[in-house]
C-alpha cells in the first residue's frame, strides 16, 4: 500500500508532496482509497460532503468505531502525514482479520477530504462541513489562488457542491474516532517510545495581515518618498518570533503574497498569513494581540495602511477523557505497550469531530520531528507497532 501511494502527486523538483484537494493528484488518491476497501470487500461510499468511507459491518447498527485520516499534503509535503493513518487503519483491519478477532461493532475508515486546507486556505474543510462548524454559504466562498471556488473544483472533480451540509446522521452512528498520525514533534524520539497517545491540540488559528502602500519605480523613488508595505511586513515577521519567544507558543508567517510582484517595484501590497498557536488561549491570545500591536505601529511609522483578518481559529481541543484512558488501558493492560499521552500543537480532523462525538489520537514516532517538509519520517518498524497499536485499540473498542 505504501509503495502505491508514494508516486502520486510527488514533485520530481522537491521531492515533496502536491496532492491538494480536487486536483487530479488527489483524484488518484481517492481512487487508491476505493480500490482498497473493495479489495477487502468493504462497503464503500462517499460522504455529501466529499469524504470517503469503507465499512466491515452495517455502519447504520450504530456505535460504529471508525479510524483513518487524510491523504492530502501541504505544499511539498512529506509522505507520512495523513497517509499514514488511512494506510495504517487498512493494515490494521488486515490484522484484525488475521487474528480472527470477534469485533461487535461496525468498524470504518475514512479519508477526509481537504485537511490541510492548501488550496482554499482553511484547514479540515471536510470534516468541519460534516460537523457543522463550516456552513454552506462559508464553503461556496472558498477560493484558490486562481480564483476557482471550492464548489467549481468539486463539480470539475464530480462532486456534487450543492450536496455540501451538515452530516449529523452519519455522525450519529459513530461511537468512537479514533486517527493515527505521525507525530509532529520529537517528544516521542526524546522519551524512547514508539507509539504514543494525544491528550489535547493546543489553540491555534489563521491571521491575515494586510499591508497597504503605494506602488512606485524601485530605481528613482527617494527612500524618504516611499510608502513601502514590505517594511512594516518583515519588522511584524520578526515581532511574531519576539512574541511567541516571550509567551512560549509558536508563530509562524509562512505565506506572503506581493502586488506587483515586481523586482523594479515597490510593492503596492503585502499580505502575510500569521499561524500562531499556544497550550492555552491566554497565552496565544497575548501573542497574537501583541504582533497585531507592533503591525500597527510599524505600518504607521512607515505611511501604511494595515487590515487584520483572522480566517480560522480552533479553541482548545481536550479529547474524550473516557476514550483516551480507556485507549491507555487497553495498551498497558492488555498489551503491556509503554504509551506515554502527550499534547500537540498541530490541528486534526479528529479535533475538529470532538465536539460531536468521542475521540482519541494515537501518534508515532518522527525521530526528527520534522513535518510539513520532504523530510518528514518514521522508521519501518515504529509504523509496525503504530498498526499493531491500532489493531489492538480497535479489537478492544469493538469486542462484544
Amino acid at each position: 500500500m505504501w509503495a502505491e501511494l508514494l508516486p502520486i502527486g510527488r514533485s520530481s523538483a522537491s521531492g515533496g508532496y502536491r496532492r491538494f484537494a480536487w486536483t487530479a493528484a488527489d483524484a488518484e488518491c481517492r481512487a487508491w482509497f476505493q480500490a482498497q476497501a473493495e479489495t477487502r470487500g468493504l462497503t464503500y461510499e462517499v460522504d455529501r460532503n466529499g469524504n470517503q468511507w469503507a465499512w466491515l459491518g452495517d455502519p447504520g447498527a450504530g456505535d460504529a468505531v471508525v479510524t483513518g485520516s487524510h491523504l492530502d499534503s501541504v505544499p511539498d509535503g512529506g509522505a507520512f502525514d495523513g497517509p499514514l493513518g488511512v494506510v495504517s487503519a487498512f493494515a490494521a483491519l488486515d490484522e484484525l482479520r488475521d487474528r480472527n478477532a470477534r469485533c461487535a461493532k461496525p468498524l470504518g475508515i475514512v479519508n477526509f477530504g481537504d485537511e490541510e486546507g492548501a488550496r482554499f486556505g482553511l484547514a479540515c474543510v471536510g470534516s468541519r462541513l460534516t460537523a457543522g462548524q463550516l456552513t454552506v454559504e462559508q464553503a461556496h466562498r472558498l477560493t484558490d489562488g486562481d480564483g476557482v471556488t471550492l464548489p467549481q473544483a468539486m463539480e470539475t472533480a464530480g462532486h456534487d457542491p450543492d450536496a455540501l451540509g451538515p452530516d449529523p446522521e452519519r455522525l450519529a452512528r459513530i461511537g468512537a474516532f479514533v486517527e493515527l498520525h505521525v507525530e509532529q514533534g520529537r517528544a516521542l524520539d526524546l522519551s524512547g517510545d514508539r507509539v504514543g497517545i494525544a491528550s489535547a491540540i493546543w489553540p491555534h488559528g489563521r491571521w491575515r495581515f494586510d499591508f497597504r502602500g503605494e506602488a512606485n519605480h524601485a530605481g528613482t523613488t527617494r527612500l524618504a518618498d516611499r510608502r513601502d508595505p514590505m517594511l512594516p511586513y518583515a519588522e511584524t515577521v520578526l515581532a511574531a518570533r519576539r512574541e511567541a519567544r516571550l509567551a512560549g507558543a509558536v508563530a509562524t508567517f509562512g505565506k506572503i503574497a506581493v502586488e506587483p510582484n515586481g523586482v523594479n517595484a515597490i510593492p503596492s501590497l503585502v499580505r502575510g498569513w500569521l499561524d500562531s498557536r499556544a497550550a492555552d488561549q491566554e497565552s496565544l491570545d497575548t501573542v497574537v494581540a501583541g504582533v497585531e500591536e507592533a503591525a500597527r505601529a510599524y505600518a504607521q511609522e512607515h505611511g501604511v495602511d494595515l487590515d487584520v483578518v483572522r480566517e480560522s481559529f480552533t479553541p482548545v481541543v481536550e479529547f474524550d477523557h473516557a476514550l483516551r484512558d480507556e485507549l491507555a488501558r487497553i495498551l498497558g493492560n492488555d498489551t503491556d505497550l509503554k504509551v506515554p499521552v502527550l499534547g500537540t500543537g498541530a490541528g486534526h480532523d479528529a479535533g475538529i469531530l470532538s465536539g460531536s462525538i468521542p475521540t482519541a489520537m494515537l501518534f508515532v514516532r518522527n525521530p526528527t520531528g520534522v513535518s510539513h517538509s520532504p523530510a518528514e519520517f518514521a522508521a519501518e518498524d515504529d509504523c509496525v507497532a503504530g498498526v499493531t497499536a491500532l489493531a489492538d485499540v480497535l479489537e478492544g473498542l469493538a469486542r462484544p
